[in-house]
C-alpha cells in the first residue's frame, strides 16, 4: 500500500505566502511519519504558482537522513523537468497530463500533443538522472469545459503513455466529479489493461463523499492513494469544502479498519496535524 502525502497540493492555492522555514518544518514533520512519498513542491513558473516559488529553498531545508519517504516534485514543462532532475534528493517527477484539451492548455499552456512530447523528453531525462516519472491522467473522470470525455478516451491516453515507457499512472479527479461507479469502472479497466504499470488515484472530493470514493478504489484493488492532511487544497480557497483533497486521516482510518498495516508513526502524524494550523488557518 503506497500512501502519497501531498503538502504541495494542499498549499499551492493559498493566497498568503507561507514562509519558507514554516513550509520546511511542516514537510519535515510529514517526512517522519513514514509515508511512501511526499509530494513536496513544484518546479513551475512563479507567476503560475507564486506559493511554490521557494521549492528549491525548501528542499535545502529538508532532513532526509531520518526518513524512508521519497520526494516527488511536480513539473509542467521541459524547463521544469531539466531543473528538477538536477536535485539528487528528488526521486519522482510528476507531470499533469490532461485528457481534456482545454484544461491542458489552462494548466500547462500546451496542447495534449505537445504534452505527449514533453512526457517523452521527461522520460529520457529521468532515465539519465535515475528518476522515475509519475504521470497524472488529469480530468480522468470528466471535465467542466464540454470537452468530449468517455472511458475510451482515458484508456487511449493511458495506452499512449504506457507505450512510451510511463511506469506509474495516477488517475486524477481534478474537479471532484468522480463517483464510486466511475471509479469502479475506470480503475479496474486501466489495471487490467496495464498490469505492469502502477496505477494510483488522486481524488478531490467534498468531505461528504470522501469515504465512498476511497472505498470504491480500495475494493477494486487500488494500492496507491494520494491525499492531504485534513483534506486541504484542491481549490484556491483553502476554506472552500467544494473540492479539497482526500483527507489523509480519513484514508488512514479506512485502511486500518480493513486490517492494512500502514507502518506509520502516529505520534509524528499528530505533531504534523498540530503544526498544520500555522499554515492552514
Amino acid at each position: 500500500m503506497k500512501l502519497v502525502e501531498c503538502p504541495r497540493d494542499a498549499m499551492q492555492g493559498l493566497h498568503d505566502f507561507i514562509p519558507t522555514a514554516v513550509k520546511a518544518k511542516y514537510i519535515n514533520l510529514l517526512l517522519q511519519v513514514g509515508f511512501d512519498t511526499i509530494d513536496f513542491g513544484s518546479f513551475v513558473s512563479p507567476k503560475a504558482i507564486p506559493q511554490l516559488r521557494d521549492t528549491r529553498e525548501v528542499l535545502d531545508l529538508l532532513d532526509l537522513a531520518h526518513t524512508k519517504s521519497k520526494l516527488l516534485a511536480i513539473v509542467a514543462n521541459l524547463r521544469g523537468v531539466e531543473e528538477a532532475v538536477q536535485h539528487q534528493a528528488i526521486t519522482y517527477l510528476g507531470f499533469p497530463f490532461s485528457v481534456s484539451e482545454t484544461f491542458q492548455q489552462r494548466n500547462t499552456n500546451s496542447s495534449i500533443a505537445q504534452s505527449l512530447h514533453t512526457v517523452e523528453e521527461m522520460l529520457n531525462l529521468c532515465d539519465q538522472h535515475h528518476k522515475t516519472a509519475v504521470v497524472y491522467l488529469s480530468m480522468g473522470f470528466g471535465n467542466p469545459y464540454g470537452d468530449e470525455w468517455n472511458t475510451e478516451i482515458v484508456q487511449h491516453w493511458a495506452h499512449e503513455l504506457v507505450n512510451r515507457g510511463v511506469k506509474i499512472l495516477a488517475l486524477a479527479d481534478t474537479t471532484g466529479v468522480s463517483s464510486p461507479a466511475k471509479i469502479k469502472t475506470i480503475l479496474p479497466a486501466l489495471m487490467n489493461s496495464f498490469p505492469q504499470t502502477e496505477i494510483g488515484i488522486h481524488l478531490h472530493s467534498t468531505p461528504q463523499t470522501r469515504l465512498e470514493k476511497i472505498e470504491a478504489a480500495y475494493e477494486v484493488g487500488c494500492k496507491r492513494f494520494d491525499s492531504a492532511l485534513k483534506g486541504f487544497g484542491g481549490c484556491p480557497m483553502a476554506t472552500d469544502d467544494l473540492t479539497g483533497n482526500m483527507a489523509t486521516e480519513d484514508l488512514m482510518a479506512y485502511l486500518q479498519s480493513k486490517g492494512e498495516n500502514l507502518s506509520l508513526d502516529l505520534e509524528k502524524w499528530l505533531d504534523a496535524m498540530a503544526y498544520s494550523g500555522k499554515i492552514f488557518h
